[in-house]
């Protein structure tokens, strides 16, 4: 897995990061390409603060199911208080890896796992777990970043390009959708879909995706790729100080695909 500790702090951070307009928008996404029924079991891998699976609980029902598992402990933490749902069945919550996932064989109808196997260091033994855990015709909706696409403007783009560099590092692959559906069509899955869910915010506003994540990555990148604390610090401060020439862009993609 990733250097990036999902600590309490962290965690919290990335709670606030998930309440954006920017990631409320991309959960709409998921959930539309899930398309999910009343009844349906669905799998959470890497649920994190738990939103998702909330919305995902309040859609199949009380005659429906939704697991999640994740690494954190602090993560399943903040799941853990939302994990009754009016409307739906409570939602069940593990510690387990993608990689162990402890469930039996043709246990769900439907897999979804985001901004999660960027981290995964054996990315075809999770989608190989993945198989197992669904049913025969069953669905997986993975939704992953590549930092490639990454556009963020500064007054120094050489500290920006080191920072970058250095946060890369919290990462088990930064450009793993350009690999993903090949991944996938040898776990024996048939891509069904795939789609560019772009982020986009201009003009610095706290309330929005990019500007959570300036907290977390100056927070990561010291003593990494030779920067400092004082250089992860006037980077941030530099981006907060831009204003409405604030500009940042990123690319993730949503791949949902069938098991054979």
């Amino acid at each position: 897995m990733s250097n990036l500790q999902f600590d309490p702090e962290v965690s919290r951070q990335i709670e606030s990061v998930y309440t954006t307009p920017d990631v409320i928008e991309q959960r709409r996404v998921v959930r539309t390409a899930l398309a999910l029924r009343p009844g349906d079991r669905v799998l959470d891998v890497g649920v994190g603060p738990g939103l998702l699976a909330a919305e995902m609980a309040a859609e199949v029902g009380p005659q429906g199911r939704v697991c999640g598992i994740d690494i954190s402990d602090s993560m399943l933490s903040i799941a853990g208080t939302r994990a009754q749902v009016p409307g739906g069945p409570a939602v069940e919550l593990e510690l387990a890896d993608a990689g162990h996932i402890p469930h039996g064989a043709e246990s769900f109808d439907v897999v979804v796992s985001t901004q999660v196997f960027e981290y995964v260091e054996d990315v075809a033994g999770a989608l190989d777990e993945i198989r197992r855990v669904l049913r025969p015709a069953g669905r997986v909706v993975l939704l992953d970043t590549d930092w490639g696409s990454i556009v963020w403007r500064s007054n120094d783009d050489v500290r920006m390009g080191r920072v970058l560099t250095a946060f890369e590092e919290h990462l088990e692959d930064s450009h793993l959708p350009r690999s993903l559906g090949d991944s996938l069509e040898k776990a024996g899955f048939t891509l069904t879909h795939l789609q560019v869910v772009p982020m986009l915010n201009v003009g610095f506003d706290p309330r929005t995706y990019s500007a959570g994540l300036i907290d977390i990555v100056a927070g990561f990148v010291p003593g990494r790729a030779e920067v400092t604390e004082q250089e992860a610090q006037a980077w941030a401060n530099d981006l907060r100080g831009l204003g409405a020439g604030y500009f940042f862009s990123l690319n993730r993609y949503l791949f949902v695909a069938s098991a054979l």
